[in-house]
């Protein structure tokens, strides 16, 4: 019986339909993400007016979202392991849209508070899992374009979102734009019957045939008869994936990736909370804010796929890092007078380099860890880059209540991109040390018997 490497066949096969299938399918379920994620930082205005809100109130109520998103990646990326990863992700889907809808019904802060820990339970899950299924059936050499490209409907959520506020808060209020949530649910049935199971959570079920087919969407050319014995070359059983996480040399690297997320996901969220507010404090109408924040994102969109085009054709890690860098020195100078221009401009590349760098390091991560450990290595990440997440909120509150000026807000939401920049550098040096020091080993080859 032929033996079929389902790796080896998935590294090497051409871009086909069912790479554009699985890529519109996962940006479609992350651009619904974004859109509930980035909805905090475009009602948070109204908000604090209606119900009398002060800074660090409302920097607590929206990081109840973001409690919810930690528990749900640490939760959702190690179950899906075990029920697959298609489950996982519509379990988070469902869960998420529905909250969303309901925060529109909230009468109070407490009310709104629960129903966006809950949508964050469903958003939390999502992302790790999508990113995990994304990696697991893309070709290795565009792997980083992809997942980048696949990653960016998160950002394309927050454009959404703002768009839509610019337009719906003055005429219908800050309830419409949770209503709107209900929206994407009706388009549930397709993404059941078109979302494609993770490959290597069928064979340990049994599921042969229904691996050999996707198999065949993947590469047409594959023969597939008589039936071959499919295996896969990186897959160990394991039954503490969490503790694996820190094994085999990765102990360091798992280290500074949850410290560059932490870093990350405080910037992200620090920025899409607070940064219509502060601009609207800084003396532009609402209506311009929101349009600060429409740049944030749509920076993200073009930071993230040009980060994966760099990253497939040069080293990722090394240009996670850069990214980082320039991060830097983007937000400290949004602080400081600038010509509008030139203030869209630092905006864009803020977002590039925040949000971007959010869907590069969900990239490098997924590339990081071994198949079996890929989604629980991803959840770990994401559930760690959460308590950054709840931080960034909580800052900009404490930040805004201290009444300090514009430039020093910017500078302290800097700070975190160069921690984050020195721990990629630290990475890249570990993983150079394990490289140099584990054994060879040939790459395993078909056989016929």
């Amino acid at each position: 019986m032929k033996t079929l490497d389902v790796n080896a066949v998935i590294n090497t096969a051409r871009f086909t339909r069912f790479h554009w299938m699985v890529i519109c399918l996962c940006a479609l379920l992350l651009i619904f993400d974004g859109y509930d994620l980035f909805i905090f930082g475009v009602v948070l205005p109204t908000l604090m007016k209606e119900w009398t809100l002060t800074p660090v109130q409302a920097g607590a109520l929206g990081s109840y979202a973001l409690f919810g998103m930690m528990f749900g990646a640490f939760v959702f990326g190690p179950l899906a392991d075990r029920i697959g990863r298609k489950k996982g992700i519509l379990i988070s889907f469902v869960l998420f849209s529905c909250a969303t809808v309901i925060s529109g019904f909230a009468s109070s802060a407490t009310e709104f508070g629960i129903f966006r820990f809950i949508a964050g339970l469903g958003c939390g899950g999502l992302m790790p899992n999508a990113v995990a299924l994304m990696n697991e059936y893309a070709p290795k050499r565009s792997r980083s374009t992809l997942v980048a490209i696949m990653f960016s409907g998160y950002s394309l959520g927050g454009v959404l979102c703002a768009g839509l506020g610019i337009f719906m808060l003055p005429r219908f209020g800050w309830q419409s734009m949770f209503f709107a949530a209900a929206l994407p649910l009706v388009l549930l049935p397709l993404i059941v019957w078109k979302l494609p199971e993770s490959v290597g959570f069928m064979l340990r079920q049994g599921k042969t045939e229904q691996a050999l087919d996707v198999l065949h969407q993947v590469d047409p050319q594959i023969v597939t008869t008589p039936a071959p014995r499919l295996v896969q070359s990186d897959v160990k059983p394991t039954n503490a994936p969490m503790l694996d996480l820190l094994k085999d040399g990765r102990l360091l690297g798992t280290l500074m990736i949850w410290l560059s997320f932490f870093c990350c996901l405080l910037m992200v969220y620090a920025l899409s909370s607070w940064l219509p507010k502060l601009m609207a404090n800084a003396g532009y109408s609402l209506g311009s804010s929101l349009s600060f924040l429409l740049m944030l994102n749509f920076g993200g969109v073009v930071g993230a796929i040009a980060g994966g085009w760099l990253g497939d054709r040069y080293n990722l890690p090394k240009v996670v890092a850069s990214y980082f860098a320039l991060s830097t020195v983007a937000i400290a100078l949004l602080g400081y007078n600038s010509p509008m221009l030139v203030l869209y401009l630092l905006i864009g590349i803020a977002g590039a380099t925040t949000i971007g760098t959010q869907i590069l390091l969900y990239a490098n991560t997924a590339q990081f860890y071994p198949l079996a450990i890929r989604s629980t290595g991803l959840g770990w990440a994401s559930g760690v880059g959460r308590i950054g997440a709840i931080v960034g909120p909580l800052l900009g509150g404490s930040l805004m209540a201290a009444a300090l000026p514009l430039n020093l807000n910017f500078l302290v939401f800097a700070i975190p991109g160069l921690v984050a920049a020195l721990a990629i550098g630290v990475f890249i040096i570990s993983q150079r040390s394990v490289a140099s020091s584990a054994p060879l080993t040939p790459p395993p080859t078909a056989s016929g018997a």
